[in-house]
């Protein structure tokens, strides 16, 4: 009875785990950071690629939709030849899972647990993002076809340093898997299985009154969906828990198809409306609250919002992702639903500005937008409010992989 109480939110589980002498060649980035054809050539001539599940559309044609029930299956084929061949093997004792990321001079440890779909409905695992529903079917039929959740989602806390102590601890010994990713990012897992650490962490974990979703929104709706629907007494999704102090969080920038009719001429003098624009002889990320970096026709330009006092505070408006939205989305462009609309785009600030240009230019789109990145305490603090952010208001970097470590399901409890 106490172990039920005990593992309430945060349970271990017997992962699915990479064996480590194939883990190199599982390894992916996640599922949804990469287009349909980037991950095609990415998992090119690898048998073992966790694309092949994640993304198993690039086993098919164009021609053939995401969506279609064969690529389900498909996902299904290729996760079970996975195990049947040993490259995941599922552990035989009940863990919980110490992840560490390290890419150049940036750390962040965390810990892997199962955590209970009922805690993400009462408000203990706190949300900050809306949904769309055909995200949320697809990660649904995924989640039904695999019986396994493959994809962890991020979840953040306020330090701890009881918990965070006992990380460091465990993480003394030999990893079981120690791999690079395509990013050069290094992933570095231990398996916590002895019965006296697994109730230590346990026992801290559920110290833990409130986490946040910082990455992971669709995947843990679904798996949500997915619990209530199949009628599981005990849901869980696959929860990878690191403390705010850790996160690196890059700015997610912008880039629009057209400007409304507009010319580029008429387009900066309606900007001047609002913002300060000058031309930026070197391009350069904004550097504070009410300041964006426009790409437009081969130049760069500096905007720097005139309105001070509206971009104060912690209120979802004031973020700087909104102001550009009712400044220079909604009224100028007319681009009203960022979740639907195709004419925009949203570009991570791992790709820098560069990868901004690069976009523009090859696609023919008319412009970009660089943003100041919104912080980890200003997520949370306003997800405390109950307040939701716009769409893709933070970009967290370095990404988890996918394949390393998957959370079975069993829907006949």
């Amino acid at each position: 009875m106490a172990k039920k109480i005990f593992f309430n939110v945060y349970a271990p589980f017997n992962g699915l785990v990479a064996n480590h002498d194939f883990a190199g060649k599982i390894i992916s980035p996640p599922y949804d950071v990469l287009s349909r054809e980037e991950a095609k050539i990415l998992a090119k001539d690898n048998p073992y690629s966790f694309l092949r599940i994640s993304r198993a559309e690039i086993d098919f044609p164009d021609s053939v939709s995401a969506s279609e029930k064969i690529v389900y299956e498909r996902a299904a084929e290729n996760f079970k030849k996975l195990i049947n061949n040993r490259s995941i093997i599922e552990d035989e004792k009940a863990a919980f899972y110490i992840w560490k990321l390290q890419k150049d001079d940036h750390f962040q440890t965390g810990v892997i647990s199962a955590c209970s779909v009922l805690a993400y409905e009462s408000g203990e695992v706190i949300r900050h993002e809306h949904t769309r529903p055909e995200k949320e079917d697809d990660r649904v039929k995924h989640l039904e076809s695999l019986s396994a959740a493959t994809g962890p989602t991020l979840l953040t806390y306020r330090r701890d340093p009881i918990l965070s102590d006992l990380v460091t601890k465990l993480s003394l010994g030999i990893p079981i898997i120690d791999v690079h990713d395509i990013y050069k990012v290094r992933h570095t897992i231990w398996r916590i299985c002895s019965e006296n650490y697994v109730d230590e962490l346990g026992l801290a974990l559920n110290q833990i009154k409130k986490s946040y979703i910082a990455d992971g929104h669709h995947r843990t709706a679904a798996s949500y969906r997915l619990a209530r629907d199949k009628k599981m007494t005990d849901g869980r999704f696959l929860a990878a828990l690191f403390p705010s102090d850790q996160l690196l969080v890059l700015d997610y920038n912008r880039v629009v198809r057209d400007l409304n009719g507009l010319s580029s001429r008429e387009f900066l003098s309606k900007l001047s409306t609002s913002f300060n624009v000058s031309v930026l002889e070197t391009p350069a990320k904004p550097l504070l609250r009410g300041n964006f970096t426009l790409y437009m026709d081969g130049y760069w330009y500096s905007l720097s919002y005139r309105d001070k006092s509206r971009i104060k505070g912690e209120h979802p408006d004031n973020l700087d992702v909104s102001l550009l939205n009712y400044k220079v989305l909604e009224p100028l462009l007319g681009i009203e639903n960022l979740r639907t609309n195709p004419r925009v785009e949203f570009i991570g600030g791992a790709r820098g500005l560069e990868g901004l240009k690069s976009f523009v230019d090859e696609n023919h789109w008319a412009a970009a937008f660089a943003l100041y990145p919104t912080s980890v305490d200003e997520l949370m603090n306003i997800a405390d409010t109950g307040e939701i952010m716009p769409p893709k208001s933070t970009w967290f970097e370095p990404k988890l992989a996918d394949g390393l470590i998957s959370l079975p399901l069993d829907f006949t409890n």
